[in-house]
């Protein structure tokens, strides 16, 4: 089969090697699918780049989130069946951006049949990471306000559409005239482009002065600094991740002063700990998915041999919405 694999540590399109190797096999707990999406994600920059905090050995093949048809089973597998049509995390080496890759049998789900596979392969990761920042831990409200950073990207257009789902006042924060659009598209009630507009400014006067009750916050350094600026009382900021590169310092006398929270998210720790909290979550997606409230918007659906590329636009900044791997168009 082919694969993109990473031999080296560097920018994903020049360490990303499309290689011919032979199909995995699944472990006991594992099964093998037939990649029918696989929807980039920035860890898997992070990865590329050695800076995630999961480090697979090399050489390995990035794609963490992905979307396809079950080929094998493990012998301790119970519940999925070879033909079902499935979307989880990759189990890495073996990840998404490959004609075959391998998934934890307990993080693989049916995918909905509401979406399409370049769809369903972006379901997981952003929105799962979404729904357990907004509502289990942020406790987001119908009519509050949703401060979203990054709301054309991956992560940040998932709480865009789930904070609409869940009946609040939703501002987005994009970069430039494109991802503006992209945002409105999206459902975002007030975007605010930050090359042309203060956020800061825009959130207060649109609130009168409230300031906003969520603040879901992907990108970290002075991004969360300015958002401690417009964070309403008792409001409560999500630290997400920190796409931006710096991991800021929180001045926990102004969050005494002002009575907010800040509030950490790593959604990824679910799946040890509270695994059926995860089921759970994937459940009330499929019907959000299936009654039209929440829809992956993928901009660009790419062949194999281009996602490379694709993956370093999105290193770069260069992309809206998700970018999809569909090795089997």
């Amino acid at each position: 089969m082919r694969a993109w694999r990473v031999h080296e540590l560097g920018e994903p399109a020049q360490v990303m090697r499309l290689d011919t190797v032979e199909r995995p096999e699944p472990g006991p707990r594992q099964v093998v699918v037939r990649v029918t999406g696989a929807a980039a994600n920035f860890p898997d920059v992070l990865m590329c780049r050695g800076l995630y905090q999961v480090k697979p050995p090399l050489p390995f093949t990035p794609g963490v989130e992905l979307c396809g048809e079950v080929v094998a089973t493990g012998a301790e597998v119970t519940g999925i069946a070879v033909g079902d049509h499935v979307l989880g995390g990759s189990s890495l080496p073996y990840g998404g951006f490959a004609e075959y890759a391998v998934l934890e049998a307990a993080q693989t789900f049916t995918a909905p049949t509401a979406l399409d596979d370049a769809e369903a392969a972006s379901l997981f990761i952003g929105y799962q990471t979404g729904w357990f920042g907004l509502h289990r831990r942020a406790a987001l409200q119908a009519g509050e306000t949703l401060l979203v950073h990054a709301a054309a990207g991956g992560v940040g257009s998932a709480a865009v559409q789930l904070g609409k789902a869940a009946g609040a006042r939703v501002i987005g924060v994009v970069g430039g005239p494109e991802k503006a659009e992209y945002a409105r598209a999206l459902g975002a009630d007030i975007v605010i482009d930050r090359r042309s507009e203060d956020f800061v400014e825009v959130v207060k006067r649109v609130t009168d002065n409230r300031g906003a009750d969520v603040v879901y916050d992907p990108v970290g350094g002075d991004t969360y600094t300015r958002s401690t600026k417009c964070i309403a009382f008792e409001g409560r900021i999500l630290v997400v991740g920190f796409a931006g590169g710096d991991i800021q310092s929180a001045a926990l006398n102004h969050a005494l002063v002002k009575n907010y929270s800040i509030v950490g998210l790593h959604w990824g720790l679910y799946n040890a700990y509270d695994p059926a909290a995860v089921a759970d979550c994937h459940r009330e997606l499929t019907r959000l998915a299936t009654a039209g409230a929440i829809r992956p918007l993928v901009s660009e659906r790419l062949d194999l041999a281009d996602i490379a590329d694709g993956v370093q636009r999105l290193a770069d900044g260069k992309t809206v919405g998700r970018v999809v791997c569909t090795p089997s168009a």
